[in-house]
């Protein structure tokens, strides 16, 4: 996706090989016409796969998920990431490394807004590891659900996430895949 490559060019900055900062326009803040045309991509590029829900990780992936759902007209269900006192009883739960925080988290699932059987488009804002993309697949599968494509707003194809989730049968679509980076260089396969 041509807008959203210039767009990491023009407003992201590599820090190094590892940390890729987009948070003028994807996570502190959001250029929501932006995110308007990522939503509208991944509706286009998952329009034959039969999707009946959206789902992504808090936080950075509501913004495009979002805006998928509301082009695809379906729901969105959001796995939370942060500890809360009323998610205990019904829920279901994973450990995910966060490669971005060098830490696990618990990601949780209330199964009750995913269906037996739904097809799920899963969305998320970075790709690297894959660990993020797998937990929240393991948990949407538990819930009965089947995860029927992974969408991928940027992508460090160099790291083994991609591969990864390929390996385990995933179709992933990637809108702006970063085949390298070094401080203050980013290059787009």
């Amino acid at each position: 996706m041509e807008l959203l490559k210039q767009k990491i060019l023009d407003c992201g900055r590599a820090l190094d090989e590892h940390v890729l900062l987009v948070d003028s326009f994807l996570n502190n803040q959001v250029d929501v016409k932006l995110m308007q045309e990522v939503g509208r991509e991944f509706a286009r590029r998952f329009a034959d796969a039969g999707i009946t829900r959206i789902v992504t990780i808090e936080s950075s992936g509501i913004a495009p998920a979002a805006m998928a759902a509301l082009e695809m007209d379906l729901p969105l269900v959001i796995l939370k990431k942060s500890k809360s006192s009323i998610l205990k009883d019904g829920i279901l739960q994973t450990e995910v490394f966060s490669f971005t925080k060098n830490a696990p988290y618990m990601l949780t699932l209330k199964p009750q807004f995913v269906n037996p059987g739904d097809k799920v488009l899963l969305i998320d804002d970075f790709l690297a590891n894959g660990e993020a993309a797998l937990g929240a697949s393991s948990l949407l599968e538990r819930a009965g659900a089947q995860v029927a494509g992974i969408g991928i707003v940027i992508a460090k194809t160099f790291q083994p996430g991609l591969k990864k989730l390929q390996e385990a049968g995933y179709r992933v679509e990637i809108l702006a895949p970063v085949k390298r980076m070094a401080e203050n260089l980013i290059e787009f396969e």
